[in-house]
């Protein structure tokens, strides 16, 4: 009935197909919207909301009360979800403030992690936090970005640094939800046989978005998967999850460590027997396990991350808790392992240009020529290796003085095997069988917290793993004018990505889409397509294997 309302009214008010003689003068342009916005009957739905309703939504799970963010959108925390302690999540069926907080303006409680004050988390963590662009009507049928935040599976939150989605919402007239999902064991160590929880909670988010996003704007149709780092791997999972391709339609990766693969089942069970063998708890011991305190979980489940690949050389060292290729909820490594689906989901896939900095310059002290091989052997195997050592593109790189550090050839080889190459491998797939792809590496970043105790990542012109969170979100602090440049593009692209799938617009430089020879990587902060260098086919993924070829996982 309302819509019907709606299109008589605009009716009233469109211009007349009869084409009017030239005049000497202009007919000044008439918005429609402002005559519907006097309008009672239509007023709620066609026009923002303000004041008491714009921050008390009626959704059909309850009332959605928020606040006014400091940066302008209309902000809303809720409990999107509910899960015993190694248990399936389920999605919430009331509106509820996280934790059993009563204060709209406050926060959630992060997962449980290592590095944090137990008053700052809680198992009851399935929260997310929505931005909401105060330009939204009820019928505006907005898109929505949905953030997976980083941190190796186990650690971060939605709120984060830099994660506050109020700039980035108003920039591409967007809802913003930031989720946060179980990390470390309770996660993804789930003693009794339950796989890939924290995939199944980012599912759940997407379902009780689905169901609530309408009350806010937005449409139940638009739903964008965005995420960096580990948050990227989550959702290449997701693209991997059959049963959950109708929650979202497209999806951006930024700084994905896709040479790892997903984790394959032996692996994964060696992984948790360790686990219970730390905890003295069998598998099946409900009792013993529900009786575990978080701390134990918590330090527990950090000994067989640091430990894991001594365990299974095939988990890896860096992130060896993570989505799990089960066969039943992942049906698909998406790597040249198994057969690759078809496809058709638009895709944005970047890396920035020092990806492996943190890790190999806050990892290690200057370290002579002698030492590349025995650190690449350490690393690939002998067989790798020896091929990693004879690329031209890895040798030795003389500073200013003429001295060397073979940590400037580890980081290249570290960012282009974890990272860049292995993304480029994976979009070349992805529109090999069906879907689009554009590829893009920063070259302009804002140092994210977690790297400013590394000097490397200080330097002019080095982009470090993390670097391209706040250039996105748009909240650098004090950002200088490339910084403040590279935001505005970016969040530019992602409008319009949000909206057609396709990241090209009005005032920014062709962003060519891959082709399945060709993935035409855009330099982000620059002009131009950055250098194949070692991403040729013929190396990376053939020449030296990825880990998951190397592991067969």
């Amino acid at each position: 009935m309302v819509a019907l309302t709606f299109l008589a009214f605009a009716a009233l008010f469109a211009p007349s197909v009869t084409a009017a003689p030239a005049q000497a003068f202009s007919v000044p342009h008439v918005d429609p919207t402002k005559f519907l916005c006097q309008l009672p009957i239509l007023k709620k739905w066609v026009c923002p909301l303000k004041g008491t309703a714009a921050l008390n939504r009626q959704t059909p799970c309850g009332t959605a009360g928020g606040i006014q963010d400091p940066q302008g959108a209309y902000r809303f925390v809720v409990k999107y979800g509910n899960a015993a302690r190694w248990a399936p999540s389920t999605v919430a069926s009331t509106w509820a403030l996280p934790n059993g907080f009563t204060n709209t303006s406050a926060l959630p409680l992060a997962c449980p992690q290592p590095g944090l004050d137990p008053s700052n988390y809680s198992e009851d963590c399935l929260s997310m936090v929505l931005y909401v662009p105060p330009s939204l009507s009820l019928t505006s049928s907005a898109p929505t970005l949905v953030w997976v935040h980083g941190g190796s599976f186990v650690v971060g939150s939605a709120t984060g640094v830099g994660l506050d989605g109020s700039k980035l919402a108003i920039a591409t007239n967007s809802i913003v939800a930031v989720v946060q999902y179980r990390l470390g064991a309770l996660g993804f160590l789930a003693p009794n046989g339950q796989n890939n929880l924290g995939v199944k909670d980012v599912i759940t988010a997407l379902k009780f978005l689905k169901t609530v996003i309408p009350s806010f704007g937005g449409s139940s149709s638009k739903i964008t998967l965005a995420g960096q780092s580990a948050g990227a791997n989550m959702i290449r999972a997701l693209l991997a999850v059959p049963s959950a391709s109708n929650l979202f339609r497209s999806a951006i990766l930024q700084s994905d460590p896709m040479n790892f693969g997903f984790i394959g089942t032996t692996t994964q069970n060696t992984l948790i027997s360790n686990f219970t063998g730390q905890v003295n708890c069998s598998g099946g011991d409900s009792a013993c396990l529900n009786a575990l305190s978080t701390d134990t979980i918590i330090n527990e489940g950090m000994n067989v991350f640091s430990w894991a690949y001594i365990l299974d050389p095939a988990a890896g060292r860096n992130q060896p808790l993570r989505p799990v290729l089960d066969g039943s909820l992942i049906t698909s490594p998406l790597d040249s392992t198994g057969s690759f689906p078809a496809v058709s989901k638009p895709l944005l896939i970047t890396s920035v240009s020092n990806e492996a900095g943190p890790a190999i310059y806050g990892g290690f002290p200057a370290l002579p020529e002698n030492m590349f091989a025995p650190l690449c052997e350490a690393t690939f195997g002998p067989e790798r290796a020896a091929i990693v050592v004879a690329q031209p593109l890895y040798s030795p790189v003389p500073a200013a003085d003429g001295s060397i550090d073979a940590r400037a050839q580890l980081q290249q080889v570290g960012t282009d095997y974890l990272w860049r190459c292995s993304g480029w491998t994976f979009a070349r797939s992805w529109v090999s069988h069906g879907g689009k792809a554009y590829v893009g590496e920063y070259i302009v970043g804002a140092t994210y917290p977690s790297n400013d105790w590394v000097s490397y990542c200080a330097k002019a012109g080095v982009v470090c793993h993390e670097d391209d969170i706040q250039i996105v979100f748009g909240t650098t602090p004090n950002p200088t004018s490339a910084q403040s440049a590279l935001a505005t593009e970016m969040q530019q692209r992602y409008k319009a990505f949000l909206s057609s799938g396709n990241p090209n617009t009005a005032g920014v430089a062709s962003w060519i889409a891959a082709t399945a020879t060709d993935v035409h990587p855009i330099l982000l902060g620059g002009s131009g397509e950055a250098i194949l260098g070692a991403c040729d086919p013929s190396f990376w993924g053939s020449g030296v294997q990825y880990d998951y070829q190397f592991y067969a996982q």
